[in-house]
């Protein structure tokens, strides 16, 4: 995500809430992207990922989007009405989203759009290390892989197949994984 702009994607029926929020943020802070149609906003969330996506509830029924994205990478901030705002802000916030009043005064709105850049902040650091996380075990299991097919086919010890992927990638200038898928090569057809 690019500190100086935020992506957000807004779907709204009503084109007053439209014409409110996409005076509120503006370019180059945020790269607005509208559409009053539901279906439209599917699409444009499964082609891109957006920062923040705010959802107009309308009635405070239609929250199906809402739910629909919320598996995304994406904050999702529902406006719902005044009325049905505890009914709604419960069903929804175990999917991760967070609600908003509607009308709202734009000192509210704003400080949710902190809320929400902060929380993406917070995603994107943590499906970071995910990623980096997934790698390790990945590296972990090849490299044991690799040493079980060692130990049965060279009839080493596990410190001895250790030691021997460690210094054969250092004397070779590879990388573990790269060996380790060597070795998986050369003797995954003998087991």
């Amino acid at each position: 995500m690019d500190a100086d702009s935020h992506s957000v994607l807004l779907v709204s029926r009503d084109s007053k809430i439209i014409s409110q929020i996409s005076g509120f943020l503006m370019a180059p802070l945020f790269e607005l992207t509208t559409t009053s149609d539901f279906n439209e906003a599917r699409r444009l969330a499964t082609e891109r990922t957006y920062n923040i996506i705010i959802a107009d509830s309308g009635d405070g029924y239609d929250t199906e989007f809402a739910i629909n994205v919320a598996d995304s990478y994406s904050t999702i901030l529902l406006l719902v009405p005044n009325e049905h705002f505890d009914e709604i802000s419960y069903r929804v916030e175990g999917y991760g989203i967070l609600t908003i009043t509607k009308p709202f005064e734009p000192f509210y709105l704003y400080n949710m759009l902190k809320v929400a850049i902060a929380v993406q902040y917070k995603v994107q650091i943590l499906s970071s290390q995910t990623v980096k996380l997934k790698n390790k075990m990945e590296e972990i299991r090849l490299v044991n892989r690799a040493k079980l097919l060692l130990i049965q086919n060279l009839r080493m010890t596990e410190a001895e197949a250790h030691r021997y992927l460690e210094k054969e990638a250092m004397d070779r200038g590879l990388k573990r994984t790269a060996l380790a898928e060597e070795v998986i090569k050369t003797y995954q057809s003998s087991t």
